[in-house]
């Protein structure tokens, strides 16, 4: 294979590299795929996705596809975690799709990773290889190798990294160590609808926010399975424990919690623990023919809900970029961080400050309940419109339409 026929390699099989291959096979651009894991596959639990990602759907073709797996929610409320009054919420009904164009979902990330597999699937140029784990890379100036754990060398006319929080490719890129803890852990958990006893919305995605805890809850699989994750601070968040640990951590933190609140931690599964953490915005994502994507450029806490959204931006993004550059993948990742960068900075930043927000406590509580008291809606909605108006993509280039032509009928999700 000449250099110039190589494959545009995507390290890492998630949501975000299988937007940006789908994206780049739509186009007609040979892609492949490595995934570390046995299999091509995902695990996981409920994903929010904000009006912002539609527009990026549409380019993908699976719209359609990813709102007949989803539920659209009542609303996003956000409830005292000490008190059970509501601070302030997000209309998520009629009201924000006429203000920002699209809906706001919720759904279980297995099923998103589906529809875009089952996309890629349908183009006949990407490659979906798994157990192919990459530990480096080597840019070659006219072409890239992929340097695997087993020893094999895969070549390509360019990388990108969508390799998620701990990316290795970034590490040999910008060598820039592991992620800032926050002091935060989280538990997640999904029951079925049936066994939620609690006197919660159970058609809404609600978010307690307590002082160092909150909880988030919200239904999937059109209602028949309920997803709660349990966040709090706590010194032992670089520690793995057990499951008699971990309980008696979650009890001495909420014990000033609602009770609804306790009852939603009874059905808590406590095998497993997450830390949260994420990176300072850095200016610079790519060299030569290596970019990073999604989480491996830019991770951000949770705040906002926008991790999956931001990776699939980039995508979609990016593969644009390429199609309209003709081969000059350099000059493409150029300007795909241009285009990028001070959206996702951003996002990572507020998404600190509103951290902050939720798990006030003290005056600083006292101070945000009353200050969300006098919003409304329509302020709810002006704080949110820098995210959920959307990020504005390069005109496609004729190439693009006709390549998207061709490939439309196949991508557009699961029959």
């Amino acid at each position: 294979m000449a250099a110039t026929d190589a494959p545009i390699l995507v390290v890492g099989g998630g949501i975000g590299g299988l937007s940006a291959s789908l994206a780049l096979g739509r186009s007609g651009w040979p892609v492949r795929v490595l995934e570390q894991t046995p299999e091509l596959g995902a695990i996981g639990y409920g994903i929010q996705l904000g009006p912002n990602v539609f527009p990026m759907f549409d380019r993908l073709g699976i719209r359609d596809a990813v709102l007949a797996e989803s539920i659209l929610p009542g609303a996003c409320r956000m409830l005292d975690a000490l008190s059970g009054e509501e601070i302030t919420r997000v209309a998520t009904g009629r009201s924000l799709r006429e203000r920002f164009a699209h809906p706001y979902i919720v759904l279980h990330r297995v099923d998103l990773h589906h529809v875009l597999m089952h996309a890629c699937r349908q183009v006949p140029g990407i490659a979906l290889e798994s157990s192919a784990a990459v530990t480096g890379y080597e840019d070659h100036c006219d072409h890239v190798l992929a340097l695997t754990e087993d020893g094999r060398t895969i070549e390509g006319a360019a990388l990108i990294a969508a390799d998620g929080l701990r990316s290795r490719i970034r590490g040999q890129l910008l060598g820039d160590g592991e992620p800032r803890p926050i002091g935060y852990v989280a538990h997640r958990t999904i029951v079925p609808m049936q066994q939620v006893s609690a006197d919660v919305h159970r058609n809404d995605v609600v978010l307690w926010a307590g002082p160092g805890f909150h909880i988030v809850h919200y239904p999937l699989r059109h209602g028949t399975l309920f997803n709660v994750v349990a966040v709090f601070r706590t010194s032992t968040h670089g520690e793995k424990g057990d499951v008699q640990s971990y309980r008696a951590e979650l009890e001495r933190t909420y014990r000033a919690a609602h009770p609804t609140m306790r009852e939603l931690l009874a059905m808590m599964d406590l095998e497993r623990r997450w830390p949260i953490g994420d990176r300072d915005p850095v200016r610079h994502w790519c060299k030569g023919r290596v970019a990073l994507l999604g989480d491996a450029a830019h991770p951000m806490l949770q705040s906002f809900a926008q991790g999956a959204c931001m990776a699939i931006e980039d995508a979609v993004c990016l593969a644009e970029l390429i199609d309209r550059a003709e081969g000059d993948h350099a000059a493409a990742f150029l300007r795909y961080q241009a285009a990028r960068l001070l959206r996702t900075a951003r996002l990572q930043l507020e998404s600190r400050q509103i951290w902050e927000f939720y798990h006030a406590a003290d005056i600083a509580r006292d101070v945000r309940n009353a200050t969300c008291a006098g919003w409304s809606e329509r302020d709810v909605f002006d704080c949110l419109a820098w995210i959920y108006d959307g990020f504005t993509l390069p005109a496609p280039s004729r190439r693009s339409e006709g390549a998207g032509e061709r490939h439309a009928v196949g991508a557009v999700g699961r029959s």
